[in-house]
C-alpha cells in the first residue's frame, strides 16, 4: 500500500500556523488589500487527533469585522485545507470586503493539468493537457454542471491537487510561471459587500493536496484515499462507515403512466409491488421514492405533474389524510429490511400565492427569475433560505414531513438551472455595495440546512448523509460531498452503457462513492420501465451504489427476476473493492464512441486483491485486449475470470485478455500468482 506522507508539505503548513500571513489568502478591506491574516489575535485553539490538525484562529480586524481562520492539515497525506469566516461583532454596518481569494504560486517545472468537466452537456469529459494559462469557470450557480472545482496539476517530480468546496459560483485561473504555475480562485463574482450588524458569511473550502510521485495512477489513488478517509459522511448517529448500499424505485409498476419521479404512486400501488420482489428474494437497502408525491400549492392534485413544488405535504388523493397509506408502506417496508428516501427541492417554489395563504408562506421570500420560461408547465422560482425566516419556515416543513413519516434518507433536488441570475437580482434590491451577498448567504444556509438535516434524520434512528442531487449531477462539490453522496451521478445516466463507461472512467477519478442506473435505455432519459438489462449492461453499472431504476415487477408476468437476481448477487460479491484504488487501464472515451474496449480494476493493496471488468464495446472490430497493469510493479498476478473460473497469469505487467464477441463484459478476480 502507497504511504503518503509529505515531509515538503507538513513543513509548509507549520511555518503557515507559525506566521499565519504566509497562509495564501488575500481580500481588501475598507480599500486595502491584506494577504494572508496580519490582524491582532483574539483567540486561537489547535486540536490534533491521530494525523488529523484542526486550527481555529479569530482575528480582530476592527470594532465591527473579525476574521476566523479555519486551517486543518492532514499529516498522512500533506494535505491542507482552510476556510474563513467574515463576522459584523459591532451594531454598525463594516467596511467593504472585496474579492476574497486564493492566491497561490507553486514550483516545479513543466506543469500539466487533468481534470473532468461538469455534468449536463458535458457528462464529466475528461481533459489532460500542457498548462499554458487555464481559465475555468462554472458562473451559472450549480457548482458542477458544466465544470468541475477539481484539478490535477503535475508539476515537478509530482504534483498537486486543487479543488474548490463550493455550492455556488465559482471560477480559477492557473497560468505556468516556467518554473512552476499560479493558481488563483474565486468565488460568487464579484463579491464587494459590507455586513451589516450580526451578518457573516464564509468563503469556499480551499484545499491543497500535494503529492510525491509524478504518476496518474499515484495521484488518483492517493485523491481517493483521501476523500474516503476524512471527506466521506458516516452512515448514522454511532459514526459507522458508510459502505456501499442498493435502492430500487417502484414508480415504473403501478400500470400508470409515469413520466418522472413517483408520479404514478398512490395508495393502491405500492404494495403488489414490495410484496412481489420480497416473494422473489430481491434484496436491496432503500425504497428510493422520488418527487410526484405532493399537491400543487393550491391543493390541485395531478397524476402527471411534479413540478408545483413548496407545500411538501403528501397528496390525500393518492395516499390518504396525513398520508397514512404511504406511513403504511414505510414500516411494512422497514419490517422487511427495507429503508426509505424520499425526494424533496426545499430551495424552488411555485404557486407563491397559493403558498402564502395555505402554507403561511411570506411572499418576499420567493425571487421569481424566469416569469417568461416555462419548461415544464410552471414557473422557476427560487425559495431564498439565505433569510433566516425562510430558512427555518422551509426547514420545519420538511423535517416535519421526514419525520412524520419515518423517513430514513433525505434526498435533495435543485433544479434551478441558473440561480446564479437570481442571488444578482437579490443583491440588487440590497442597495448599493452588497454584491455577492445573498450568494454567500444561501450557500452557507445550504450546508447549515444539510447538517442540521443528518443531525435529524440520525436522532431517530435514520440515515447520517443525505442524497446530493441537482438536476443529477450539479452539486457534487466538495464541501456538499462532507454531507451527502450522488446517488444518481448524473440524470443522463440512465441512457446507454457507453456513457455510463465514459463517466464511470473519468468520473470515478474524482468522487469514488456513488451510483448510476443498472438498465441500458434509448433514447437518453426516456420513460424508467423500460430498458435492456443482461450481463454486459450490470458489470457496466458496478458502483459502490446499485440503483435498480425501473422495472414492472408485478405488472409484467414476463419479468426477468433471474436477472435481477443475478445482477445484485454479483455486485454484492464485487462491491466491497469499489471503494478502493482505481485503474483505468484504457483511455477515456467520448459517450458516442463505442469501438475498441474499456477495462479498469480495483484493487485493494492492503490485501493484493481486486476486480476487474473488461469491456469489449458494441463497435469493436478486435477480439484481443492487451493491457499493461500499473498496480503489478512487485509481483505477478493472477485473474480468474468470474464466468469460466480459467486463470490467467500476468507477466512483467502485461495481461492478454480474447473476447468471443462485441458487447462482452469480462469479470476477473485479481490475486497475488500462486504457483
Amino acid at each position: 500500500m502507497y504511504k503518503y506522507e509529505n515531509i515538503k508539505a507538513d513543513s509548509r503548513y507549520e511555518e503557515w500556523i507559525s506566521d499565519l500571513k504566509k497562509v495564501p489568502f488575500k481580500f481588501s478591506y475598507r480599500g486595502e488589500e491584506y494577504c494572508g491574516f496580519s490582524f491582532p489575535l483574539k483567540c486561537k485553539k489547535i486540536d490534533r487527533i491521530d494525523t488529523k490538525e484542526v486550527g481555529r484562529y479569530e482575528f480582530t480586524v476592527d470594532d465591527t469585522l473579525e476574521v476566523t481562520l479555519l486551517l486543518t492539515h492532514y499529516y498522512d497525506y500533506g494535505a491542507t485545507e482552510f476556510t474563513v469566516w467574515f463576522e459584523n461583532v459591532g451594531d454598525e454596518d463594516s467596511g467593504i470586503i472585496e474579492d476574497p481569494r486564493m492566491d497561490m504560486r507553486f514550483e516545479g517545472e513543466n506543469a500539466y493539468i487533468r481534470g473532468i468537466k461538469g455534468d449536463h452537456q458535458n457528462q464529466y469529459a475528461a481533459y489532460e493537457k500542457p498548462l499554458t494559462t487555464e481559465y475555468v469557470e462554472s458562473k451559472q450557480g450549480r457548482a458542477t454542471h458544466f465544470n468541475f472545482p477539481y484539478f490535477n496539476v503535475e508539476h515537478g517530480d509530482g504534483g498537486t491537487i486543487l479543488v474548490i468546496g463550493w455550492a455556488g459560483r465559482w471560477e480559477t485561473m492557473m497560468e505556468n510561471t516556467g518554473d512552476g504555475f499560479r493558481y488563483i480562485a474565486r468565488y460568487a463574482m464579484p463579491i464587494k459587500t459590507y455586513l451589516k450588524a450580526k451578518e457573516k458569511i464564509r468563503t469556499p473550502l480551499f484545499l491543497i493536496a500535494p503529492y510525491t510521485v509524478r504518476n496518474e495512477y499515484y495521484a488518483t489513488n492517493y485523491w481517493r484515499s483521501w476523500f474516503m478517509k476524512y471527506n466521506m459522511p458516516k452512515a448514522d448517529a454511532e459514526g459507522n462507515e458508510l459502505k456501499p448500499f442498493s435502492t430500487c424505485t417502484i414508480a415504473g409498476d403501478t400500470g400508470i403512466p409515469n413520466s418522472d419521479g413517483s408520479i404514478s404512486e398512490n395508495k393502491n400501488s405500492w404494495k403488489p409491488s414490495l410484496e412481489k420482489l420480497f416473494q422473489e428474494n430481491i434484496h436491496f437497502d432503500y425504497r428510493w421514492f422520488d418527487a410526484g408525491y405532493f399537491p400543487a400549492p393550491s391543493g390541485t392534485s395531478e397524476d402527471s405533474y411534479w413540478g408545483m413544488v413548496g407545500a411538501w405535504v403528501l397528496d390525500e388523493q393518492k395516499w390518504g389524510k396525513d398520508g397514512v397509506h404511504f406511513k403504511e408502506s414505510v414500516e411494512y417496508a422497514h419490517a422487511n429490511g427495507v429503508k426509505t428516501l424520499m425526494w424533496v427541492e426545499p430551495e424552488r417554489v411555485t404557486e407563491i400565492d397559493s403558498l402564502v395563504e395555505n402554507y403561511g408562506y411570506k411572499k418576499e421570500w420567493a425571487i421569481p427569475r424566469f416569469p417568461d420560461y416555462y419548461p415544464f408547465g410552471y414557473a422557476y422560482i427560487m425559495n431564498n433560505i439565505s433569510n433566516p425566516e425562510c430558512y427555518e419556515w422551509t426547514k420545519n416543513r420538511v423535517f416535519k414531513l421526514l419525520k412524520d413519516n419515518k423517513i430514513d434518507l433525505y434526498r435533495e433536488d435543485y433544479n434551478l438551472y441558473n440561480p446564479g441570475e437570481c442571488w444578482v437580482l437579490q443583491d440588487q434590491k440590497e442597495g448599493a455595495d452588497r454584491y455577492g451577498i445573498t450568494e454567500c448567504k444561501a450557500v452557507a444556509a445550504h450546508y447549515r440546512l444539510w447538517e442540521e438535516m443528518i443531525e435529524w434524520t440520525s436522532s431517530y434512528g435514520g440515515c447520517a448523509f443525505v442524497d446530493s442531487c441537482a438536476s443529477g449531477g450539479g452539486r457534487n462539490d466538495l464541501q456538499s460531498l462532507r454531507y451527502g453522496v450522488p446517488i444518481l451521478r448524473s440524470d443522463a445516466d440512465r441512457a446507454t452503457t457507453a456513457l455510463r463507461l465514459s463517466m464511470s472512467t473519468s468520473f470515478n477519478k474524482w468522487i469514488p462513492f456513488h451510483g448510476a442506473c443498472h438498465l441500458e435505455k434509448l433514447p437518453e432519459k426516456e420513460t424508467e420501465q423500460d430498458g435492456i438489462s443482461d450481463v454486459y449492461t450490470w458489470r457496466a453499472s458496478y458502483l459502490p451504489i446499485m440503483n435498480i431504476l425501473g422495472g414492472r415487477f408485478s405488472q409484467d408476468k414476463n419479468y426477468d427476476f433471474d436477472m435481477l437476481r443475478f445482477g445484485l448477487a454479483e455486485w454484492k460479491k464485487v462491491n466491497p473493492y469499489l471503494t478502493k484504488d482505481f485503474y483505468p487501464l484504457t483511455p477515456w472515451k467520448d459517450k458516442n464512441n463505442k469501438s475498441g474496449f474499456t477495462a479498469h480494476c480495483y484493487i485493494d493493496a492492503d490485501k493484493d486483491e481486486g476486480v476487474m471488468l473488461a469491456y469489449r464495446m458494441e463497435e469493436c472490430d478486435e477480439d484481443t485486449l492487451a493491457l499493461e497493469l500499473p498496480f503489478a510493479e512487485n509481483a505477478e498476478y493472477q485473474f480468474i475470470d468470474e464466468d469460466s473460473k480459467k486463470i490467467i497469469y500476468a507477466k512483467d505487467k502485461k495481461l492478454t485478455l480474447t473476447f468471443a464477441h462485441v458487447r462482452q463484459a469480462r469479470l476477473l478476480w485479481v490475486k497475488k500468482a500462486v504457483y
